[in-house]
C-alpha cells in the first residue's frame, strides 16, 4: 500500500504509544470488524480505512518493524515508501463463510494463530501460553437403510467450501457396513480461507431401525415367531433371510427364547457371511377358530400337571435361612 507522508498507526488502530501486543490485537479486531467491506457495502472511506487498519496492524504487531517504526517514524521502511501491505489485501472476501474465519485468517498470516483476548476461533477461552493446532476435519452423520448398509450402496452428498458453496461428492457404502463406522473422506472437510488448506471428512453411519432384522454387534437377528403346535412337535419349516427364504429344522419341544441358526446367512464381513440367529417366540393367535379352541381344550384336558409346579416349588422366599 502506497505511503504519504507520516502515518501515525498508534492514533490508526486507538491506542497508546506504550501499548502492549494484546492491546494493539484487540484494537485491531474491534476496528476492522467495524469498517469490514462486508459491514459497510459500497463505502470507499470504509474501505480506505479498512486498509490503513490492516497497513498500520502489520507495522505495530511486528518487532522489528515497529522498532523501526518508533526509532525513524516516516523512514522507518528504509525509503522503500512502500510496505508490504501483507494484512491480507489480495484475499477475496469471498471466499470466507463469515467475518470471523477472515478475522482469524488474517491474525494467522501476521503470525498469530488465535485470537486477541485469550479466546480461540471458538469464542472458549484457551490455556494461557499454548496455541489451539489448526484443525480443519470436519464431522457428520450419515443415516442409511438396513438395506443400504446390508447390501452396500452410494450416496451423493453436498458439502460446504469456499464462501459456502457446495459441491457434490460421491460416497461409497461397503457392503455390511456396521453402525457407528467412521467413513473417511479425503480432502472434503473445512476450508481454510485464504491458503485453500483443507481438512478431511468423517462420516458416521447410522442405521435406520428395520420391522424385522437387528443387529447385535455384527450378529443380525430376528423374532422367529412358532405356532404352538410347531413348538411342540418340531419339524422343518420355511423361514425369510435378507436375501429370500431358507428352510430350517426346528427340535421338538423347542422353548421360547432359545436360538435357531442359520449358517452363512447373516451380515457381511471381511472373512464372508456371518450366521443369522433367530431367537423363538410364540405366537398366540388374537382370535382362534372353533376348531382350534376345540382341541385346545382336548389338550388342556389332557395335560399333565400345571406348567407353573416348577416356579411354585421355588418363588416363596423364606424369612430366615
Amino acid at each position: 500500500m502506497a505511503r504519504s507522508g507520516y502515518k501515525d498507526y498508534w492514533k490508526i488502530l486507538q491506542v497508546s504509544k506504550g501499548a502492549d501486543q494484546a492491546t494493539i490485537k484487540q484494537a485491531f479486531r474491534r476496528l476492522a470488524r467495524q469498517h469490514h467491506p462486508d459491514v459497510k457495502p459500497n463505502d470507499k472511506a470504509a474501505e480506505d480505512r479498512f486498509k490503513e487498519i490492516n497497513e498500520a496492524y502489520e507495522v505495530l504487531s511486528d518487532p522489528e518493524k515497529r522498532r523501526r517504526y518508533e526509532q525513524f517514524g516516516r523512514y522507518w521502511s528504509g525509503g522503500s515508501g512502500q510496505t508490504s501491505g501483507g494484512a491480507g489485501m489480495d484475499m477475496d472476501f469471498q471466499n470466507y463463510g463469515n467475518f470471523d474465519e477472515f478475522i482469524n485468517d488474517l491474525l494467522s498470516r501476521f503470525g498469530e494463530g488465535n485470537i486477541p483476548g485469550g479466546f480461540s476461533a471458538s469464542g472458549f477461552p484457551r490455556r494461557p501460553g499454548r496455541s489451539r493446532p489448526l484443525d480443519l476435519d470436519a464431522e457428520a452423520s450419515l443415516k442409511i437403510s438396513f438395506a443400504e448398509a446390508f447390501h452396500g450402496c452410494e450416496r451423493t452428498l453436498s458439502v460446504r467450501t469456499f464462501a459456502n458453496k457446495q459441491e457434490s461428492v460421491q460416497v461409497r457404502i461397503p457392503a455390511g457396513i456396521l453402525p457407528a463406522t467412521r467413513l473417511r473422506l479425503k480432502g472434503k472437510g473445512n476450508v481454510q480461507p485464504g491458503t485453500g488448506r483443507r481438512g478431511d471428512l468423517y462420516l458416521k453411519v447410522q442405521l435406520k431401525p428395520h420391522s424385522v432384522w437387528r443387529l447385535e454387534g455384527d450378529q443380525l437377528k430376528a423374532d422367529l415367531p412358532l405356532g404352538l403346535d410347531e413348538a411342540v412337535l418340531g419339524g422343518e419349516i420355511e423361514v425369510p433371510t435378507p436375501q429370500g427364504t431358507a428352510t430350517v429344522t426346528v427340535p421338538a419341544g423347542i422353548q421360547p427364547g432359545q436360538n435357531l441358526r442359520l449358517r452363512g446367512q447373516g451380515w457381511y464381513s471381511s472373512s464372508g457371511r456371518k450366521d443369522l440367529l433367530f431367537t423363538v417366540v410364540i405366537h398366540v393367535p388374537p382370535s382362534p377358530s372353533p376348531q382350534e379352541l376345540a382341541l385346545l381344550r382336548q389338550w388342556a384336558a389332557c395335560r399333565k400337571g400345571s406348567p407353573r409346579q416348577a416356579m411354585a416349588r421355588q418363588a416363596v422366599l423364606p424369612k430366615s435361612l
